[in-house]
């Protein structure tokens, strides 16, 4: 795919060893995988070349060749984006980062997929914990073969292709290419009388159902791992993990911002003018504000520690309530006669009534005379 240096794609000088590679590799990868940059055409053409690179780099044959000869060296096998794909490129990061090996072999089998949920909850849930149940669709051992895909009193027989090893080497020019064989699918074993409930494959599709215990404090789009129970595992394989993403419902009242809480407090014009007191919503009962005589619409008050307790954090967040005084509607007649009464007075003395209204006009004025 890339014709440019791949020392240069990944940042690193000609003499780099394999820690640095990995570490580099993995810091790229991470910034530009398309899970991250959805809809990123150039940041998906980005983790290709990286991929490509790394790939190249991180195998000693082929670092080899194209130390020697270039890109000419590879006789064009290399792609990014070719048969592991993105997912399987991922999962490397993964097995740094937590021990394991997305869809990789092992000990002659291959670890299963891992597997996505996305879980909404209520504010109120995410606040305070919470546990819930959830159904996943997901392949399991097949319990008549026991994952072995034979069918039961036979057992799959060792692969004439590629005598076991589940890999072939072909021989190009110069270099031994080593590629899974096609025959046994990189098993080594085939099944030539198939499990009649998996059709030979090992594994079936089931439900399960799952408790998952959200942590005080989550937030939207944390996830929280768990292990094995993804995808199981072919050929004795170990099972992927599940990963569940919390997405927070729309409240009725507060908007969450970190470990902050907002709402929107409606007050009546006269409250605003003479001041009082009002009682507001927390995610713990009610509080009351004492509102002084003269509030304008957008003015905030904060209340101390009553927002949320974040999963990492050892500190609460705010509730800041922002003030909006509401225009009194469906006035009678005797109501309309008593702001009337009052506009008319207040006109005699505008500017000390109305300061905000006197300093827009004239501004107004400043800007229509200049």
């Amino acid at each position: 795919m890339s014709q440019r240096d791949y020392y240069e794609v990944l940042g690193v000088g000609r003499d780099a060893d394999e820690t640095e590679l990995k570490k580099v590799y993995r810091k790229l990868a991470m910034k530009y995988h398309p899970d991250r940059n959805a809809g990123d055409a150039k940041a998906e053409e980005r983790f290709k070349e990286i991929k490509e690179a790394y790939e190249v780099l991180s195998d000693p044959n082929k670092r080899v060749a194209y130390d020697q000869f270039g890109h000419a060296g590879l006789n064009g096998g290399m792609g990014g984006g070719g048969a592991q794909g993105f997912s399987d490129a991922f999962s490397d990061i993964f097995s740094d980062l937590f021990g394991t090996r997305g869809g990789g072999r092992s000990n002659g089998g291959y670890r299963g997929a891992d597997l996505r949920y996305n879980l909404e909850i209520t504010l109120e849930q995410a606040a305070r914990g919470t546990e819930t149940q959830i159904r996943i669709p997901r392949q399991e051992i097949c319990d008549t073969c026991h994952g072995s895909g034979a069918k039961p009193g036979t057992s799959p027989k060792t692969c004439p292709t590629c005598n076991g090893h589940g890999q072939i080497r072909m021989q190009q020019g110069f270099f031994s290419i080593q590629q899974t064989c096609s025959h046994c699918q990189g098993s080594g074993k085939v099944v030539s009388d198939p499990c009649g409930d998996c059709r030979g494959a090992g594994r079936i599709k089931r439900q399960k159902t799952l408790s998952v215990r959200i942590p005080a404090g989550v937030d939207e789009g944390d996830s929280i791992r768990l292990t094995g129970e993804g995808e199981a595992g072919a050929n004795g394989g170990q099972a992927g993990d599940l990963y569940v993403v919390v997405h927070l419902a729309s409240h009725p009242v507060f908007q969450r911002e970190g470990n902050h809480l907002h709402c929107e407090i409606p007050i009546s014009f006269t409250v605003a003018a003479l001041g009082g007191e009002i009682e507001v919503p927390t995610l713990d009962g009610h509080a009351r504000i004492k509102v002084p005589a003269g509030t304008q619409t957008g003015k905030i008050f904060r209340l101390r520690s009553k927002g949320i307790t974040g999963v990492r954090s050892q500190s609460t967040g705010d509730l800041l309530c922002h003030v909006a005084v509401e225009t009194p509607v469906d006035l009678t007649a005797r109501q309309k006669e008593l702001l009337e009464e009052f506009e008319a007075i207040s006109q005699e003395d505008g500017s000390r009534h109305h300061p905000r209204a006197k300093s827009w006009m004239d501004k107004a004025r400043e800007f229509f005379t200049e």
